[in-house]
């Protein structure tokens, strides 16, 4: 009785529509009866916090009960955001300007926003910087983001009026120099590592089970939870996995990718379709700085104890792209 509650609450709330479509792909691939498909979906639904969309790209309808128990689905990725995340410090990860402004440091790049900023101000940065990044300062999945060369427009005025028009809400940042290893696997994008971390108490305890007038002395323990490769691919100049991106793990010791490259229509690389690069076994430089690097940002804001930092890596070292507050790939 208890799997039937359960089925019929989660019905009430999900995308129906969306849910039986996959069900219907996953039996013209499986041959599986749709039946049999829908309860095991409800089953890893309540075992493993998966839901259908999970169920299908981590092809759950082909791993034992042991395997699933490995994979980090949403419900999982939920829980540690409420385990360990403070939703009154969401906003430092959600602005893109008040992360830029909060770890700024970290960058080490030129970046401006445009609305809300004196017009000279914003000239400068365009005559400083003839090639940019703009970025929708409330933007995610690489949605939005252009990269604009100064030279497309005839005047410097005509791209600030661009920029600011209406619906625009940019920031603008200094075009990242790739390390030339990590460029040579895919040059048309910033290919960046996300290094999820938590940060918890001396004893393993999240840091929101002290009151916060307590939390202040509290001695922090920065760990690193996993690390991944994100390749973007087609052209594009993102390598977020919903923009057409791939994603590979990468072993948080050495900085070595374990595996194959795969994107979300489940295709798997070995080599970069575009470069012929070989994916699995490239070592990252760099790799212990950039360690260091998220141990110490994630201790900045430890009332957001759950983040993924999105690395890049330039000849000088690592820096920060940005982070994601909800850090699955």
């Amino acid at each position: 009785m208890g799997n039937i509650i359960y089925i019929l609450k989660r019905l009430k709330t999900m995308d129906k529509k969306a849910m039986f479509e996959k069900i219907n792909s996953i039996h013209s691939k499986t041959k599986m009866s749709k039946l049999k498909i829908f309860l095991d979906m409800q089953k890893c639904a309540r075992r493993y916090g998966a839901g259908y969309m999970d169920y299908d790209l981590f092809e759950m309808y082909n791993l034992t009960d042991e395997q699933r128990d490995t994979y980090l689905t949403r419900g999982r990725n939920n829980n540690f955001v409420t385990k360990y995340c403070d939703m009154d410090a969401l906003h430092y990860f959600q602005n893109k300007d008040e992360f830029n402004s909060t770890f700024n440091k970290y960058l080490k790049r030129d970046w401006i926003k445009v609305n809300g900023v004196p017009k000279e101000d914003v000239i400068k940065f365009l005559e400083k910087h003839s090639t940019f990044m703009a970025k929708p300062i409330d933007g995610g999945c690489g949605k939005g983001i252009e990269k604009i060369n100064t030279s497309d427009y005839k005047s410097l005025d005509e791209l600030y009026d661009y920029l600011s028009k209406e619906g625009h809400n940019f920031e603008l940042e200094e075009v990242i120099k790739q390390h030339p290893e990590v460029a040579k696997i895919y040059p048309k994008a910033i290919n960046t590592v996300r290094i999820v971390t938590v940060v918890t108490t001396e004893d393993g305890k999240s840091l929101l089970t002290i009151p916060k007038e307590q939390r202040k002395n509290v001695k922090l323990e920065p760990h690193i939870i996993c690390a991944y490769f994100r390749i973007g691919n087609n052209g594009k100049c993102v390598d977020n996995f919903n923009s057409g991106g791939m994603v590979a793990p990468v072993d948080e010791k050495t900085g070595t990718v374990t595996q194959l490259a795969i994107d979300k229509q489940k295709n798997v690389y070995e080599k970069h379709p575009q470069t012929g690069e070989t994916i699995k076994g490239f070592k990252f430089p760099y790799w212990n700085e950039a360690i260091e690097l998220c141990k110490k940002a994630c201790q900045e804001i430890p009332e957001m104890g759950y983040v993924g930092w999105d690395v890049a890596f330039t000849p000088e070292g690592p820096l920060f792209v940005e982070a994601n507050e909800f850090p699955r790939t």
